[in-house]
């Protein structure tokens, strides 16, 4: 695939175009982590202004989070169909759609309909089609150089996110950040001129048994913890069919490919060992992220009462430090092998939330948790610096597309995947201990300390203690101090075992670089071209 530059151009007239192209891949990137953000640090005020309900938009973020998981390996098999580079163009056109429709809902029906569901399935087409086009239009060090700088744009995303969510809600309104992100959009589209296709040669018929049982499958799983997290029924039904459907699917891919039929992913790609580590170590950081930023921001608005501006700030020090890494990661890795840094970022971030556990009860401002933070940021930061490129490399072009759509999958799986067991264990915990305590006092009446128990379980999972005071005026103050210990007591404990999730999926990245150490690391070819 290498270039060499047209008759009277000189090569800096060739690099700089590539360069640009980077730069929007980049703007593209940012677009797709931010918006989740927007909508997370603006969720009190989209709930006042479309006066609806805070799990009605709990439930819209959710449903976004699980469409992208459950759709994507079918949209990299749509990219495959119809252009990756039409795919980039339709996922980002899907967003902007979603953004708009934000900027002007005036009910959650639209936000569940175009932000959510359409959203969802523009993410599962976006991200797919960008890996493969960074795949298909830069090699060598370029490529890795891409994949740092998109690396570092979500990451830059994470960080100002809350902040410039909470400023922008503070002081003008959360639409107007929807539609920044649609103004940005437009700046992506207007040099999609630059994008060079990566054409596919293989087959043209879908596998429509793979498709179903790959949304089935993924969607099933996280949708049965989400719903777990709400307290509703058939939890056990939705993860035994999440789990069937995962085990059919890989049997129907073995069977199908045996006999010579189209697949929605060819199963061979799994002989590759790296490929296999790496898409389990995209999910593992994804699984640790995700439960990191669910447990995170409640502890800084609900335990510490920060504002959105304010938890965004105490944030800072995780997104920021996890940017600044992967961008020196990136361009600073030279000879080192990509296993033994990867192998360092688990490291770090396992350091950095079992340094987070304990003084989660004991911090009384968001400042005391800076160095954890920074720990954890920094080996977030390898990971993403080198994981993509680490799974893909090994991967030749006629596969690059399934093999980032399984790498995609992966990591939006993870994603979901963390943030509904961390919430769902969180709540659990919250509704043990609220039982538990409220039956064991002394002060609250017999008669009245199961109720006390439910409400508490029911209402006070989203609200401070000193929201609580003022539902609690009425009551006597011994019960109202009473009540008001339960909850002071129980968040702190119910946040650390929400943090055991990424602490959990820490532990088990060291375990996979271990092995990635004891085989050798990808070769990647040069080019002459660079950014």
């Amino acid at each position: 695939m290498s270039e060499n530059p047209p008759a009277g151009e000189s090569s800096e007239e060739v690099v700089a175009p590539r360069r640009l192209l980077g730069l929007l891949l980049a703007m593209a990137m940012f677009v797709l982590v931010v918006d989740t953000s927007l909508m997370n640090v603006s969720i009190s005020y989209v709930v006042r202004d479309l006066d609806t309900t805070v799990s009605g938009v709990q439930a819209a973020i959710a449903l976004e989070a699980l469409v992208s998981a459950a759709f994507i390996l079918i949209g990299s098999k749509i990219g495959d169909l119809i252009g990756r580079k039409r795919a980039y163009v339709l996922g980002l056109l899907g967003y902007a759609v979603g953004a708009t429709a934000m900027a002007l809902a005036q009910t959650l029906t639209a936000v569940i309909v175009f932000w959510a569901v359409l959203g969802g399935i523009g993410a599962s087409l976006l991200l797919p089609a960008m890996q493969s086009l960074i795949h298909g239009n830069f090699e060598g060090k370029a490529q890795k150089k891409v994949y740092a700088l998109v690396g570092a744009a979500a990451a830059i995303a994470a960080a100002v996110g809350p902040l410039l969510g909470g400023f922008i809600t503070t002081f003008l309104s959360w639409r107007v950040g929807f539609v920044l992100e649609v103004v940005i959009i437009g700046i992506v589209l207007c040099g999609i001129g630059l994008v060079r296709d990566v054409p596919y040669t293989g087959p043209r018929t879908i596998d429509l048994v793979g498709a179903a049982l790959s949304v089935l499958g993924m969607g099933g799983v996280v949708l049965g913890i989400l719903v777990w997290q709400d307290g509703g029924e058939f939890v056990g039904a939705l993860l035994v069919l999440g789990a069937l459907s995962l085990a059919c699917l890989a049997g129907w891919l073995v069977r199908r490919k045996h006999r010579g039929k189209t697949t929605l992913l060819d199963p061979d790609l799994f002989h590759s060992t790296m490929f296999r580590l790496g898409i389990t170590g995209q999910m593992l950081q994804q699984i640790a992220l995700g439960g990191t930023m669910i447990a995170l921001p409640i502890y800084l608005q609900m335990v510490l009462e920060y504002n959105a501006m304010q938890a965004g700030l105490s944030l800072a020090p995780l997104s920021l430090s996890m940017f600044a890494v992967a961008l020196l990661a990136g361009n600073k890795a030279g000879d080192r092998r990509p296993s033994s840094i990867i192998l360092w970022g688990f490291v770090l971030l396992t350091v950095g939330i079992v340094a987070l556990i304990p003084i989660v009860p004991r911090a009384d401002f968001g400042w005391g948790l800076v160095l954890p933070l920074i720990i954890a940021g920094s080996g977030l930061g390898l990971l993403v610096s080198q994981l993509n490129n680490y799974t893909l490399a090994p991967i030749d072009e006629e596969r690059i597309s399934e093999a980032a759509g399984v790498n995609s999958a992966s990591g939006s799986f993870g994603l979901s995947f963390g943030l509904a067991f961390a919430g769902a264990l969180m709540l659990a915990t919250l509704s043990f201990t609220f039982t538990s305590m409220a039956e064991s006092s002394t002060v609250l009446p017999p008669a009245e300390q199961r109720q006390v128990a439910q409400v508490l379980e029911d209402d006070a999972q989203v609200m401070s203690n000193t929201q609580l005071e003022e539902l609690l005026v009425e009551q006597p103050p011994a019960i109202r101090d009473e009540i008001v210990r339960i909850n002071t007591d129980s968040r702190p404990r119910a946040l650390q075992v929400a943090l055991l999730v990424p602490l959990v999926a820490g532990l088990a990245g060291i375990l996979i670089c271990l092995r990635m150490g004891r085989i050798p690391d990808p070769k990647s070819h040069e080019r002459p071209d660079g950014i």
